[in-house]
Protein backbone atom coordinates (compact mmCIF):
# COMPACT_ATOMS: atom_id res chain seq x y z
CA UNK A 1 0.00 0.00 0.00
CA UNK A 2 1.69 3.63 -1.18
CA UNK A 3 0.40 6.79 -0.79
CA UNK A 4 1.89 8.63 -4.16
CA UNK A 5 0.45 12.06 -4.06
CA UNK A 6 -1.17 14.21 -1.69
CA UNK A 7 -3.13 17.47 -2.79
CA UNK A 8 -5.01 19.51 -0.42
CA UNK A 9 -7.06 22.90 -1.44
CA UNK A 10 -7.96 25.01 1.42
CA UNK A 11 -7.70 22.32 4.19
CA UNK A 12 -6.58 24.14 7.15
CA UNK A 13 -3.51 26.39 5.89
CA UNK A 14 -2.36 23.78 3.49
CA UNK A 15 -1.60 24.58 -0.19
CA UNK A 16 -0.20 22.33 -3.19
CA UNK A 17 0.39 18.76 -4.12
CA UNK A 18 3.38 16.49 -2.36
CA UNK A 19 4.98 13.31 -4.09
CA UNK A 20 5.82 10.89 -1.20
CA UNK A 21 8.70 8.71 -1.24
CA UNK A 22 8.23 5.36 -0.74
CA UNK A 23 9.67 4.68 2.75
CA UNK A 24 10.39 7.25 5.34
CA UNK A 25 9.02 10.29 4.58
CA UNK A 26 10.31 13.59 7.23
CA UNK A 27 8.33 16.26 7.69
CA UNK A 28 10.37 18.87 8.89
CA UNK A 29 9.60 22.72 9.73
CA UNK A 30 9.30 25.63 12.50
CA UNK A 31 6.35 24.75 15.12
CA UNK A 32 3.01 26.49 13.51
CA UNK A 33 3.84 26.16 9.86
CA UNK A 34 1.76 22.78 9.03
CA UNK A 35 3.52 19.82 9.67
CA UNK A 36 0.83 18.50 11.31
CA UNK A 37 -1.39 19.65 9.23
CA UNK A 38 -0.25 17.82 5.91
CA UNK A 39 -0.40 14.53 8.27
CA UNK A 40 -4.14 15.00 9.21
CA UNK A 41 -5.21 15.25 5.62
CA UNK A 42 -3.41 11.71 4.83
CA UNK A 43 -5.55 10.65 7.89
CA UNK A 44 -8.15 12.20 6.86
CA UNK A 45 -8.21 10.29 3.33
CA UNK A 46 -7.41 7.07 4.64
CA UNK A 47 -10.28 7.26 7.79
CA UNK A 48 -12.56 9.89 6.61
CA UNK A 49 -11.65 11.64 10.40
CA UNK A 50 -9.27 14.10 11.61
CA UNK A 51 -7.00 12.80 14.64
CA UNK A 52 -7.56 16.56 15.94
CA UNK A 53 -11.10 17.30 16.37
CA UNK A 54 -14.32 15.06 15.44
CA UNK A 55 -15.60 18.48 14.21
CA UNK A 56 -14.19 18.27 10.59
CA UNK A 57 -15.68 21.89 9.34
CA UNK A 58 -12.55 23.21 11.82
CA UNK A 59 -10.35 21.99 9.09
CA UNK A 60 -11.87 24.63 6.68
CA UNK A 61 -9.70 27.56 6.04
CA UNK A 62 -11.70 30.49 7.74
CA UNK A 63 -13.55 32.31 5.43
CA UNK A 64 -13.98 29.76 2.98
CA UNK A 65 -16.79 27.48 2.47
CA UNK A 66 -15.07 23.81 2.00
CA UNK A 67 -12.01 21.83 1.88
CA UNK A 68 -11.07 19.60 -0.44
CA UNK A 69 -8.09 16.35 0.09
CA UNK A 70 -6.86 14.28 -2.52
CA UNK A 71 -4.50 11.32 -2.80
CA UNK A 72 -3.52 8.54 -5.57
CA UNK A 73 -2.92 5.79 -3.55
CA UNK A 74 -1.71 2.42 -5.58
CA UNK A 75 -2.09 -1.16 -4.13
CA UNK A 76 -0.76 -4.72 -4.78
CA UNK A 77 -1.04 -6.56 -8.21
CA UNK A 78 -0.89 -2.39 -9.42
CA UNK A 79 -4.07 -1.19 -8.90
CA UNK A 80 -4.52 2.52 -8.50
CA UNK A 81 -7.10 4.59 -6.88
CA UNK A 82 -7.60 8.18 -6.97
CA UNK A 83 -9.19 9.15 -3.78
CA UNK A 84 -11.09 12.22 -2.30
CA UNK A 85 -12.77 13.94 0.62
CA UNK A 86 -14.49 16.94 0.04
CA UNK A 87 -15.81 19.25 3.48
CA UNK A 88 -18.44 20.90 3.37
CA UNK A 89 -20.12 22.38 6.54
CA UNK A 90 -21.05 19.24 8.93
CA UNK A 91 -20.72 17.19 5.67
CA UNK A 92 -18.42 15.35 3.80
CA UNK A 93 -18.62 13.40 0.67
CA UNK A 94 -16.05 10.35 -0.23
CA UNK A 95 -15.52 9.77 -4.27
CA UNK A 96 -12.62 7.16 -5.64
CA UNK A 97 -12.20 7.37 -9.11
CA UNK A 98 -14.05 10.38 -9.46
CA UNK A 99 -17.40 8.56 -8.38
CA UNK A 100 -19.14 8.89 -5.11
CA UNK A 101 -18.60 6.20 -2.46
CA UNK A 102 -20.37 4.89 0.52
CA UNK A 103 -18.43 4.97 3.75
CA UNK A 104 -17.91 1.11 4.18
CA UNK A 105 -16.80 0.74 0.63
CA UNK A 106 -14.32 3.71 0.79
CA UNK A 107 -12.53 2.49 4.17
CA UNK A 108 -11.19 -0.52 2.46
CA UNK A 109 -8.94 1.97 0.01
CA UNK A 110 -6.25 3.07 2.33
CA UNK A 111 -5.59 2.52 6.02
CA UNK A 112 -3.61 4.35 8.34
CA UNK A 113 -1.88 3.60 11.54
CA UNK A 114 -1.32 6.61 13.16
CA UNK A 115 0.95 7.66 16.90
CA UNK A 116 -0.21 10.98 17.97
CA UNK A 117 -0.49 12.62 21.63
CA UNK A 118 -3.99 12.48 21.63
CA UNK A 119 -3.37 8.26 20.90
CA UNK A 120 -1.72 8.18 24.23
CA UNK A 121 -5.41 8.26 25.98
CA UNK A 122 -5.09 4.44 24.21
CA UNK A 123 -2.85 3.60 27.75
CA UNK A 124 -3.64 6.90 29.57
CA UNK A 125 -7.10 7.41 29.55
CA UNK A 126 -10.40 6.00 30.39
CA UNK A 127 -11.73 2.77 28.65
CA UNK A 128 -13.84 4.70 25.78
CA UNK A 129 -10.05 5.40 24.03
CA UNK A 130 -8.80 2.12 24.16
CA UNK A 131 -12.51 0.39 22.82
CA UNK A 132 -11.92 2.72 20.07
CA UNK A 133 -8.45 1.88 19.38
CA UNK A 134 -9.93 -1.95 18.90
CA UNK A 135 -12.97 -1.07 16.79
CA UNK A 136 -10.49 0.76 14.40
CA UNK A 137 -8.69 -2.61 14.19
CA UNK A 138 -11.77 -4.77 13.97
CA UNK A 139 -12.66 -2.73 11.12
CA UNK A 140 -9.22 -2.50 9.57
CA UNK A 141 -10.02 -6.19 8.80
CA UNK A 142 -13.97 -6.60 8.32
CA UNK A 143 -15.09 -3.32 6.94
CA UNK A 144 -18.97 -4.21 7.38
CA UNK A 145 -17.75 -3.67 11.19
CA UNK A 146 -18.55 0.11 10.94
CA UNK A 147 -22.01 -0.51 10.32
CA UNK A 148 -22.34 -2.60 13.29
CA UNK A 149 -20.65 -0.46 14.79
CA UNK A 150 -23.00 2.59 13.84
CA UNK A 151 -26.35 0.28 14.75
CA UNK A 152 -24.90 -0.34 17.82
CA UNK A 153 -24.43 2.95 19.18
CA UNK A 154 -28.12 3.98 17.40
CA UNK A 155 -29.93 1.08 19.34
CA UNK A 156 -27.71 2.76 22.65
CA UNK A 157 -29.14 6.22 22.20
CA UNK A 158 -33.06 5.36 21.54
CA UNK A 159 -32.81 3.30 24.53
CA UNK A 160 -31.31 5.46 26.87
CA UNK A 161 -33.80 7.94 25.90
CA UNK A 162 -36.98 5.07 26.34
CA UNK A 163 -35.18 4.28 29.80
CA UNK A 164 -35.25 8.20 30.09
CA UNK A 165 -39.13 8.22 29.66
CA UNK A 166 -40.27 5.08 31.58
CA UNK A 167 -38.34 7.12 34.75
CA UNK A 168 -40.30 9.92 34.22
CA UNK A 169 -43.23 8.44 34.04
CA UNK A 170 -42.84 6.12 37.05
CA UNK A 171 -43.87 3.13 35.28
CA UNK A 172 -44.40 -0.32 36.14
CA UNK A 173 -41.30 -2.71 35.61
CA UNK A 174 -43.83 -5.11 33.83
CA UNK A 175 -44.88 -2.07 31.22
CA UNK A 176 -41.22 -0.85 31.09
CA UNK A 177 -40.24 -4.44 30.05
CA UNK A 178 -42.66 -4.59 27.16
CA UNK A 179 -41.50 -1.17 25.83
CA UNK A 180 -37.84 -1.83 26.13
CA UNK A 181 -37.57 -5.58 25.20
CA UNK A 182 -37.29 -4.95 21.26
CA UNK A 183 -34.28 -2.44 21.74
CA UNK A 184 -32.76 -5.18 23.91
CA UNK A 185 -33.69 -8.11 21.41
CA UNK A 186 -31.51 -5.82 19.25
CA UNK A 187 -28.97 -5.77 21.47
CA UNK A 188 -27.90 -9.32 22.26
CA UNK A 189 -27.30 -9.96 18.23
CA UNK A 190 -25.16 -6.77 17.88
CA UNK A 191 -23.18 -6.81 21.34
CA UNK A 192 -22.34 -10.42 20.28
CA UNK A 193 -21.05 -9.41 16.96
CA UNK A 194 -19.05 -6.94 19.08
CA UNK A 195 -17.55 -8.58 21.70
CA UNK A 196 -16.11 -11.54 19.01
CA UNK A 197 -14.71 -9.18 16.69
CA UNK A 198 -12.73 -7.39 19.60
CA UNK A 199 -11.61 -10.42 21.24
CA UNK A 200 -10.63 -11.89 18.09
CA UNK A 201 -8.87 -8.50 17.10
CA UNK A 202 -7.20 -8.80 20.66
CA UNK A 203 -5.90 -12.09 20.51
CA UNK A 204 -4.19 -11.53 16.99
CA UNK A 205 -2.59 -8.02 18.76
CA UNK A 206 -1.37 -10.59 21.23
CA UNK A 207 0.20 -12.91 18.62
CA UNK A 208 1.63 -10.31 16.97
CA UNK A 209 3.10 -8.16 20.08
CA UNK A 210 6.97 -7.21 20.06
CA UNK A 211 7.13 -7.37 23.64
CA UNK A 212 10.83 -6.36 24.48
CA UNK A 213 11.31 -3.77 21.17
CA UNK A 214 12.12 -1.17 23.48
CA UNK A 215 13.58 -2.48 26.44
CA UNK A 216 13.23 -5.26 29.18
CA UNK A 217 9.42 -4.96 30.72
CA UNK A 218 6.98 -7.10 28.70
CA UNK A 219 4.11 -5.95 27.62
CA UNK A 220 1.15 -8.08 27.77
CA UNK A 221 -2.65 -7.15 26.80
CA UNK A 222 -6.00 -9.24 27.76
CA UNK A 223 -10.01 -7.92 26.20
CA UNK A 224 -11.91 -7.05 29.57
CA UNK A 225 -15.55 -7.84 28.71
CA UNK A 226 -17.89 -6.11 31.36
CA UNK A 227 -19.44 -9.10 31.48
CA UNK A 228 -16.51 -11.12 32.76
CA UNK A 229 -18.04 -13.37 36.22
CA UNK A 230 -21.60 -13.10 34.99
CA UNK A 231 -21.15 -16.37 33.13
CA UNK A 232 -20.51 -18.37 30.72
CA UNK A 233 -18.70 -15.54 28.02
CA UNK A 234 -18.41 -18.80 25.58
CA UNK A 235 -22.27 -18.15 25.22
CA UNK A 236 -22.41 -14.60 24.83
CA UNK A 237 -25.73 -14.25 23.53
CA UNK A 238 -27.47 -16.02 26.51
CA UNK A 239 -25.24 -14.39 28.72
CA UNK A 240 -26.16 -10.87 27.87
CA UNK A 241 -29.75 -11.65 27.36
CA UNK A 242 -30.07 -12.83 31.01
CA UNK A 243 -28.08 -9.59 32.52
CA UNK A 244 -30.32 -7.20 30.65
CA UNK A 245 -33.37 -8.89 32.00
CA UNK A 246 -31.62 -9.09 35.36
CA UNK A 247 -30.37 -5.11 35.36
CA UNK A 248 -33.56 -3.52 34.03
CA UNK A 249 -35.07 -2.27 37.20
CA UNK A 250 -31.21 -0.59 38.08
CA UNK A 251 -30.86 0.63 34.43
CA UNK A 252 -34.47 2.56 34.69
CA UNK A 253 -33.15 3.84 37.77
CA UNK A 254 -30.20 5.51 36.25
CA UNK A 255 -31.79 6.46 32.91
CA UNK A 256 -29.03 4.71 30.98
CA UNK A 257 -27.59 1.33 29.40
CA UNK A 258 -25.86 -1.01 31.67
CA UNK A 259 -25.31 -4.12 30.23
CA UNK A 260 -23.04 -4.30 26.98
CA UNK A 261 -20.04 -3.70 25.22
CA UNK A 262 -20.32 -0.32 25.65
CA UNK A 263 -18.76 -1.12 29.21
CA UNK A 264 -16.27 -3.67 28.66
CA UNK A 265 -11.82 -2.48 28.15
CA UNK A 266 -8.83 -3.43 26.91
CA UNK A 267 -6.51 -4.31 30.06
CA UNK A 268 -2.58 -3.20 29.17
CA UNK A 269 0.43 -4.28 31.72
CA UNK A 270 4.13 -4.56 31.56
CA UNK A 271 5.41 -7.13 33.99
CA UNK A 272 2.63 -7.73 35.44
CA UNK A 273 1.22 -4.21 36.51
CA UNK A 274 -1.47 -1.72 35.35
CA UNK A 275 0.74 0.85 32.77
CA UNK A 276 -1.77 3.46 33.37
CA UNK A 277 -0.99 3.55 37.19
CA UNK A 278 2.50 2.41 37.23
CA UNK A 279 3.79 2.91 34.02
CA UNK A 280 6.39 5.36 33.25
CA UNK A 281 6.15 8.21 30.22
CA UNK A 282 8.56 6.51 28.56
CA UNK A 283 7.11 3.46 29.29
CA UNK A 284 3.53 4.21 27.96
CA UNK A 285 4.28 5.77 25.15
CA UNK A 286 6.68 2.69 24.34
CA UNK A 287 3.27 0.78 24.98
CA UNK A 288 1.01 2.16 22.65
CA UNK A 289 3.97 2.28 19.70
CA UNK A 290 4.18 -1.49 20.32
CA UNK A 291 0.28 -2.18 20.39
CA UNK A 292 0.66 0.28 16.45
CA UNK A 293 3.39 -2.42 15.20
CA UNK A 294 1.11 -5.55 16.45
CA UNK A 295 -1.61 -3.45 14.54
CA UNK A 296 0.65 -2.98 11.62
CA UNK A 297 1.24 -6.64 11.62
CA UNK A 298 -1.94 -7.59 12.30
CA UNK A 299 -3.39 -6.04 8.87
CA UNK A 300 -0.20 -7.06 6.98
CA UNK A 301 -1.37 -10.91 7.80
CA UNK A 302 -4.68 -10.23 6.88
CA UNK A 303 -4.25 -8.45 3.63
CA UNK A 304 -1.16 -9.33 2.95
CA UNK A 305 0.28 -5.34 2.70
CA UNK A 306 1.17 -2.90 4.61
CA UNK A 307 -0.72 -0.03 6.06
CA UNK A 308 1.07 3.58 6.44
CA UNK A 309 2.40 5.03 9.41
CA UNK A 310 1.93 8.04 10.82
CA UNK A 311 3.76 9.79 14.16
CA UNK A 312 3.50 13.37 14.98
CA UNK A 313 6.07 15.14 16.51
CA UNK A 314 8.52 12.27 17.01
CA UNK A 315 10.97 13.96 18.75
CA UNK A 316 8.64 14.87 21.51
CA UNK A 317 6.87 11.32 22.04
CA UNK A 318 10.16 9.11 22.12
CA UNK A 319 14.06 9.34 22.84
CA UNK A 320 16.15 9.07 19.98
CA UNK A 321 17.12 5.52 20.83
CA UNK A 322 13.69 4.34 20.89
CA UNK A 323 13.00 6.39 17.57
CA UNK A 324 16.29 4.70 16.33
CA UNK A 325 14.67 1.06 16.93
CA UNK A 326 11.07 1.99 15.62
CA UNK A 327 12.84 3.35 12.25
CA UNK A 328 14.97 0.31 12.05
CA UNK A 329 11.74 -1.94 12.81
CA UNK A 330 9.55 -0.32 9.94
CA UNK A 331 12.45 0.11 7.20
CA UNK A 332 11.33 -2.36 4.59
CA UNK A 333 7.63 -2.62 5.89
CA UNK A 334 5.25 0.71 5.74
CA UNK A 335 5.36 3.65 4.25
CA UNK A 336 6.23 6.13 7.12
CA UNK A 337 5.48 9.51 8.03
CA UNK A 338 7.04 11.63 11.05
CA UNK A 339 6.63 15.28 11.75
CA UNK A 340 9.29 16.94 13.60
CA UNK A 341 10.97 20.56 14.02
CA UNK A 342 14.65 19.68 15.26
CA UNK A 343 17.14 19.60 12.89
CA UNK A 344 19.67 17.66 14.65
CA UNK A 345 16.86 14.53 14.07
CA UNK A 346 16.64 14.90 10.80
CA UNK A 347 19.95 15.13 10.14
CA UNK A 348 20.37 11.76 11.73
CA UNK A 349 17.71 9.99 9.86
CA UNK A 350 18.37 12.04 6.22
CA UNK A 351 19.93 9.54 5.15
CA UNK A 352 16.96 6.42 4.91
CA UNK A 353 14.76 9.42 4.65
CA UNK A 354 12.96 12.12 2.08
CA UNK A 355 12.48 15.34 3.65
CA UNK A 356 10.17 17.46 3.04
CA UNK A 357 10.53 21.37 4.64
CA UNK A 358 7.21 23.09 5.67
CA UNK A 359 5.94 26.77 5.37
CA UNK A 360 3.26 28.26 5.70
CA UNK A 361 1.17 25.49 4.89
CA UNK A 362 3.42 24.89 1.58
CA UNK A 363 6.43 22.53 1.05
CA UNK A 364 8.74 24.95 0.13
CA UNK A 365 12.29 22.44 0.24
CA UNK A 366 12.64 18.66 -0.87
CA UNK A 367 15.86 16.59 0.29
CA UNK A 368 16.47 13.42 -1.20
CA UNK A 369 19.67 13.10 0.24
CA UNK A 370 22.05 14.01 3.56
CA UNK A 371 23.96 16.01 1.58
CA UNK A 372 21.11 18.00 -0.37
CA UNK A 373 20.00 18.31 3.47
CA UNK A 374 23.19 19.57 4.54
CA UNK A 375 23.52 21.98 1.80
CA UNK A 376 19.63 23.50 2.04
CA UNK A 377 19.76 23.62 5.58
CA UNK A 378 22.90 25.47 5.03
CA UNK A 379 22.04 27.76 2.40
CA UNK A 380 18.15 28.28 2.72
CA UNK A 381 18.47 27.65 -1.01
CA UNK A 382 15.30 25.25 -2.33
CA UNK A 383 15.70 21.83 -4.47
CA UNK A 384 11.75 21.76 -5.56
Amino acid sequence: MLLESLEAHQFRNLSGKISWGKGLNIIYGDNGQGKTNWLEAIYLLATTKSFRTPRLQEAIRFGEDLAVVRGQVSRSRDVQRDLQVTIQGNAKALSVNGKREAVMRYLSQLHTVAFTADELEVIRGGPEARRKFLDRGGISLHHSYVQTLSDYHRVIKQKNQLLHDVSDAEMSIAAARILIEPWNEQLVGLSAIIHRARADYVERLRQALETRLFGREEISIRYVSSLEGKGDLRDYEALIAERLQLRLQAEIASSRALIGPHRDDLEILFDGHDIRTFGSSGQQRSALILLDLAAISVYYLWHGEYPLFLMDDVDAELDRRRIGHLLEYLEGRTQTFVTTSKESLVKQFAARAIVYEVRDGEIVQRATSETDLITTIATGTSII
